[in-house]
């Protein structure tokens, strides 16, 4: 408890005053002889007893109002946080402000930042004389305190929003390390939020609680800036059918639109930048679409274009019109286009008989250039110049033929296996050459007479298996039967099950080796529609469409086009592997803001890493001229939570704090009361004038009841006292003293 007038305290020595009255001003009482009759004496006690508890009770009822004027004028408190101390005495505060995206959001002509800022700077001087202060934000983390205020001042101008920001319980954190380091007795956190979800995850939750409470001294004040009902309209979560191309690939581009508020409609315009490299970049709307959008409900758009040149292609989706919240309205995206894959084919004689089935596949895909050679002439090639490598239905080879296999994938070629009937005698494939691409040594043909195995894939997360995602309730799995395939022993420790057939034995292994990739496929893809010994009709089957997803994705896969990423979020290093026959040691790379970095290659890994990439956009990096000039590129986006605009709870936020008490306020004037609660705590001042009336109306009673009884009860005596009685008293006087009576004082 503190008390803001200490000094008047003393006051209370005045509850001997009334003592003292009673004790100096009580009557003497007078000596009346009566005749010795006993009831008289028992008269007497009765009395002296019933006077004595009027006069206590009157007593204590005088000194309670003087003590409770005393307390009251002295304003005693009970804290609610911080520690003892003036009101007015210097504090530590720290001020943290949330600088996520979503402190974007406009409401009344105002972002949620600008609201913070600017009461923030109404605070300032509502702190003590000499006081310390830091400003930190969601994103710098640690931070300083300022030399005065006017450098606070500034530093709380010039606070910008990020795309890369830490949760607000980490940035709380590092408040705390720096009051700790302060010498000031009282310290004080301010958290300037829009209390949105995202920013107030759980993690760093535990160390911030833990942190609080090996702190007590530290008070806490939330201070809410964020907008209540908000309605926004934003893109999240692009997603391209790939990001390196080939010349004839079409460009599919999904992304979410997400939507907070009442039922509304939309549309999102698609636009792809044209760069020659000498005439300004140019904006060229390829497409639109109109979405009618539930309340508080997303859904999920989808554009396509036609084949690309090659070359690197950026664009973004855009929002047509403004809302509240401008920074998630746009989502860019990059593509790089190059000639097509130079794809090996290596079959058994007949060859072209043997291919005839992939060769097709990859023709209708478009994406690949087929050569298509004899086993035999496998070890006379150089396959350097090919993108990947297709062995189907090997025979046994001699080890230089599998050594050649190796060194290809070793130096980061991708080889797919398809084994099928020519896999014999077993040994050949289960001697070390053959074991370092293949997954396990070969056991036994498995025979199944009915149509009970074909291809089940549990998991479509793999890069072969996810253009099944958007299909997966649909394919006709169970009508492409599998007759036959290979049993394979226990698989080697790098391999990994892609797909699997209906009885969960393997069907598709991958196994990385060197720089590059080996995928085994237990059954042949090369037997002819009209073969009775046909050993699967996964290519042949007369709903076969599954087959050309699948060739597809693997050879994507095998080329290693899902590793040339050109997509990040904010704050994500890019890394843009270059093509082998650059010879750039320095690229210029421009960001979205139009500044120039001058970035070094990484020569050994043939890399090129950008890590400043906190602006959202669409980056360029260069490097040469005339016809040895490089021309990269990548996008970057805000994470899908920067849209999220729903706010967190009450008990969110003290699962966030943990014990610790905090004050949450809402406007300035909650500020004022919060802030007093926390520095002088909750005053007692008119709950003790209260119990003061109350006090003063009590003694006011009992005082009238009894000196107004004793007064009646006299007048009556004397109006009732006749002659004789009057003579019988008077003749008592003068008796002994044990025949008196004490008449009581009043």
């Amino acid at each position: 408890m503190t008390f803001l007038h200490f000094a008047l305290l003393g006051g209370a020595a005045f509850v001997a005053v009334p003592i003292i009255l009673h004790l100096v001003m009580r009557r003497k009482p007078r000596h009346l002889e009566f005749p010795a009759l006993r009831f008289i004496k028992q008269r007497e006690s009765a009395n002296k007893r019933r006077l004595q508890l009027r006069h206590l009770l009157l007593l204590c009822c005088r000194s309670a109002a003087i003590a409770l004027l005393a307390l009251a004028l002295s304003r005693p408190s009970i804290r609610a946080s911080g520690t003892f101390g003036d009101q007015e005495s210097p504090v530590a505060a720290a001020l943290v402000f949330d600088t996520s995206p979503r402190m974007q959001y406009r409401q009344q002509n105002k972002s949620r930042l600008e609201v913070a800022q600017e009461t923030a700077q109404w605070l300032l001087p509502q702190l003590p004389a000499d006081s310390e202060v830091a400003v930190l934000d969601a994103h710098s983390g640690l931070g300083a305190f300022a030399v005065d205020v006017a450098a606070a001042r500034s530093r709380i101008d010039h606070l910008d929003t990020s795309a890369v920001s830490q949760p607000l319980a980490a940035a709380c954190a590092d408040a705390l390390q720096l009051l700790a380091d302060s010498a000031k007795t009282r310290k004080e956190l301010y958290v300037f939020t829009d209390l949105t979800r995202p920013s107030w995850s759980t993690a760093g939750a535990q160390a911030l609680a833990k942190q609080l409470k090996a702190s007590p001294e530290v008070g806490v004040y939330v201070v809410d800036v964020g907008a209540h009902d908000p309605q926004n309209f934003g893109l999240a979560n692009v997603r391209l059918s790939g990001q390196l191309l080939t010349k004839n690939s079409p460009l599919r581009i999904q992304c979410d639109l997400v939507h907070i508020g009442p039922a509304a409609e939309r549309t999102v315009e698609l636009f792809l930048i044209e760069d020659d490299g000498q005439s300004p970049r140019k904006e060229v709307k390829r497409g639109q679409v109109t979405a009618k959008a539930a309340e508080n409900q997303s859904q999920q758009l989808e554009f396509r274009l036609g084949a690309l040149p090659p070359g690197m292609h950026q664009g973004f989706l855009q929002i047509a019109g403004q809302d509240g919240l401008a920074g998630d309205d746009r989502a860019y995206f990059s593509v790089q286009v190059r000639p097509a894959w130079k794809v090996l084919i290596a079959a058994p004689k007949k060859a072209a008989d043997y291919a005839w089935c992939l060769s097709e596949a990859l023709r209708v895909l478009g994406y690949a250039e087929c050569e298509i050679i004899s086993l035999d002439d496998l070890s006379r090639r150089a396959l350097d110049t090919f993108a990947a490598v297709y062995v189907l239905d090997p025979h046994p080879l001699p080890p230089s033929a599998w050594q050649q296999l190796s060194a290809y994938a070793s130096g980061g070629g991708g080889v797919a296996i398809f084994l099928g009937h020519n896999a014999t005698p077993i040994d050949s494939f289960n001697d070390a050459a053959a074991q370092d691409l293949l997954p396990g040594k070969l056991v036994r043909q498995w025979r199944a007479p009915d149509d009970s195995v074909y291809l089940a894939p549990d998991d479509l997360e793999h890069p072969i298996l996810a253009n099944f995602k958007a299909v997966a309730t649909s394919v006709p799995w169970k009508s492409l039967p599998v007759y036959r395939f290979w049993q394979l022993g226990p698989l080697q420790e790098t391999a990994a099950v892609v797909a699997a057939y209906s009885n969960r034995r393997p069907a598709i292994i991958e196994k990385p080796l060197g720089k590059g990739r080996v995928i085994t496929m237990t059954t042949p893809i090369s037997d002819p529609a009209n073969d009775e010994n046909s050993w699967n009709w996964i290519p042949t089957g007369e709903d076969s469409w599954p087959f050309l997803i699948l060739t597809d994705g693997m050879l994507h896969d095998l080329v290693g086009s899902g590793e040339s990423r050109l997509n990040y979020l904010a704050g994500q290093s890019a890394v843009l592997h270059l093509p082998p026959e650059q010879s750039h040691a320095m690229f210029s790379v421009t960001t979205p803001h139009g500044d120039l970095l001058r970035q070094a290659v990484d020569e050994k890994q043939q890399v090129l890493m950008v890590a400043a990439t906190e602006t959202v956009g669409n980056y360029q990096a260069r490097a040469g001229g005339g016809e040895s000039r490089v021309d990269l590129g990548f996008s970057v986006n805000l994470p899908a939570e920067a849209s999220q605009l729903d706010r967190v709870s009450d008990k969110d936020l003290k699962a966030v704090f943990g014990d610790t008490p905090f004050q949450l306020a809402h406007s300035r004037e909650e500020i004022n009361r919060k802030v007093n609660l926390g520095r002088v705590g909750r005053e007692l001042y008119p709950f003790l004038l209260v119990l003061l009336v109350l006090v003063l109306a009590v003694e006011q009673l009992l005082s009238n009841r009894f000196y107004g009884n004793d007064r009646g009860q006299e007048s009556a005596a004397r109006a009732g006292r006749s002659p004789a009685r009057a003579a019988g008293n008077r003749s008592a006087v003068g008796k002994p003293a044990g025949d008196s009576l004490a008449a009581p004082a009043r």
